[in-house]
């Protein structure tokens, strides 16, 4: 919401200027996309936005050929928009090329990749810097500040384009303002410092009011016309015209339901996993004083506000730089310090190699809080925590921990930072508890749980899934069917081997897993399951080989069959056939 009124403008501008359908405009993260969908012929469609089988609320060139290119992930524009005007002069093509990139995507180094090779391409490109001062919550870091200063830079870009016409209707005009131009440029360098994108090579043009319309027409006019690669910086308002947004964008930035009235929002029900590990660091904070938080742009959404208020010089935001959260994470531990790194499952992806190079190698001892794993919902395919899992049983030594309740990922986040010595990684999901609430987090007692026993079937399950089985076990029981149910609070790959050992298992056992296939522990089980008892048949539930599309959680569940009702579906069907 916040994101997308602060655009209303320059998006329409943009839409004026350059024809979308077949010029490239490619959206960085691509929070900001809503009106160019509404001016790019999907507004009947709105109705449906975010839900399944409905419009995506990201760019997604499969519903439109006005969407360049996906988007989910921040500071990459700059790299795809330069494959594609670099792809446009190699095949003799007419088309523009521009990106727009908001001011919290550009903390993140890739951006800065891209921009030092397009500004050395000669390639015609159009970087577009949205500038509102944020991106989540507020922006941090040294670009934060030097964007800072140049709003404070004179604007002259209208005065110049004046005299240069004016100049063009006298004879010898031309040759007057080629000279003129060195000079001005000579006295504009010497009192006015330059900035990082002039150093670079990029021509650069601004800051500029990101809400003056007509401005910014004559502004992407002059800047596509100049045949080269330009930045123009724009400075937008996040919420612009909402007054509830204007004040708090950040709770406007994946706003649910609300009155639009009032800009109020419902109050949620119980506390979120989010919450209750930022309540746990605090505590945690108070007895050790090598404890130390690491986030990337998002202490609000991780759950660190409390702790950046009570723990302030422990709290470290880099920005969106998730790989040198990772590393940075390595030296802290390296010389002492106990780092959490707090990251989205889908962000961590970014810092693979990191997680690998700088921090298991050595055997050091990083917590990483992997907050949203498993479905997140609405914001589709970019966003499901679905893959880490996969990349975190490859990496030696990594302990990974699946809570199924706030209160056991207290628990075992308590464990990880007093007891263990090495990396652990703790999954969790966004929300709160589904319906268990325990905790049985004991790891001198193992790492499996046996809710539930019966002989017909047997699940294996982990996280909030066991919400899911424990239902379908009562509906099953309620046919005659007793089943028993096992929850793994451990996943990796030398637990699950020794999990197989006196496991209460029937002759036929169901995996269950909000992952999806090959990146879950299905095959590991089921090997492991077999050497033990090779007569035993193991089949499972996952999210399938594709990328989950986006949707309400709930849906997803009963699309991939992870609902209680389907799975006691699956498993009557099983015991009917074999009777």
């Amino acid at each position: 919401m916040a994101s997308n009124l602060g655009v209303v403008e320059l998006s329409v501008a943009i839409e004026t200027v350059f024809d979308t359908m077949k010029d490239r405009l490619v959206f960085d993260v691509g929070h900001q996309a809503y009106v160019h969908k509404v001016l790019t012929g999907r507004r009947a469609d709105f109705s449906t936005l975010r839900q399944f089988g409905g419009i995506s609320g990201f760019p997604k060139p499969g519903e439109s050929d006005a969407d360049a290119f996906v988007a989910g992930h921040a500071s990459s524009s700059v790299s795809i928009a330069l494959g594609m005007a670099r792809a446009r002069t190699l095949q003799n093509q007419q088309y523009h090329v521009i990106t727009l990139i908001g001011d919290g995507a550009a903390t993140g180094g890739m951006a800065y990749e891209g921009l030092n090779d397009a500004a050395v391409s000669g390639e015609p490109m159009i970087v577009i810097l949205n500038d509102n001062a944020m991106s989540i919550d507020r922006n941090v870091g040294g670009m934060a500040s030097h964007l800072s200063r140049l709003r404070t830079k004179e604007y002259y870009l209208g005065l110049k384009q004046k005299y240069r016409t004016l100049l063009k209707k006298i004879p010898g005009g031309e040759a007057v303002y080629k000279v003129t131009h060195k000079v001005k440029d000579w006295l504009r360098r010497a009192l006015i410092p330059t900035t990082i994108f002039e150093n670079m090579g990029m021509t650069y043009l601004g800051p500029v009011d990101g809400h003056d319309v007509n401005n910014l027409i004559f502004l992407l006019r002059t800047a596509r016309d100049m045949n080269r690669p330009v930045l123009l910086h724009v400075m937008t308002q996040k919420g612009r015209g909402y007054i509830p947004a204007e004040r708090s964008p950040s709770r406007f930035h994946g706003v649910g339901r609300f009155d639009p009235e009032t800009g109020s929002l419902p109050i949620g029900n119980g506390k979120s996993f989010s919450e209750a590990f930022g309540k746990t660091m605090c505590t945690i904070a108070e007895e050790n004083p090598k404890l130390c938080a690491i986030t990337a742009a998002m202490p609000a959404g991780t759950g660190l506000l409390p702790f950046k208020a009570s723990y302030p010089k422990r709290l470290f935001d880099v920005g969106i730089a998730e790989e040198h959260a990772v590393s940075m994470a390595g030296g802290l531990a390296k010389q002492g310090m106990v780092p959490v790194v707090a990251l989205y499952s889908t962000f961590l992806q970014r810092s693979y190699d990191m997680v690998f190079q700088d921090i298991a190698m050595l055997r050091l001892h990083v917590i990483f809080a992997v907050d949203r794993a498993g479905l997140v919902g609405e914001d589709g395919e970019t966003h499901h925590g679905v893959y880490d899992l996969g990349f975190l049983r490859q990496v030696p030594g990594m302990k990974i921990l699946c809570p199924a309740s706030c209160a056991e990922l207290s628990d075992m986040l308590t464990w990880a930072a007093a007891e263990f010595d090495g990396p652990v990684a703790i999954r969790y999901p966004r929300g709160g508890d589904g319906g268990y609430s325990g905790s049985d987090w004991n790891p001198a007692a193992g790492s499996v749980v046996c809710h539930r026993r019966g002989t017909a079937f047997t699940i294996i399950t982990y996280g909030k899934l066991i919400n899911h089985a424990l239902t379908a076990a009562e509906l099953l029981a309620e046919q005659g069917v007793e089943i028993t149910v096992l929850r793994l609070m451990e996943l990796s790959n030398a637990s699950l081997e020794a999990l197989a050992v006196g496991m209460p298992l029937a002759s036929n056992v169901l995996i269950l897993e909000e992952i999806c296939a090959g990146s879950g522990i299905r095959e590991a089980m089921a090997w492991a399951i077999h050497k033990e008892h090779p007569d035993i048949t193991v089949e499972g539930i996952d999210l399938g080989h594709r990328f989950v599309p986006h949707g309400d959680v709930n849906t997803l569940y009963q699309h991939f069959g992870l609902d209680a009702q389907s799975i006691c579906d699956y498993i009557l069907g099983v015991v009917h056939n074999e009777n």
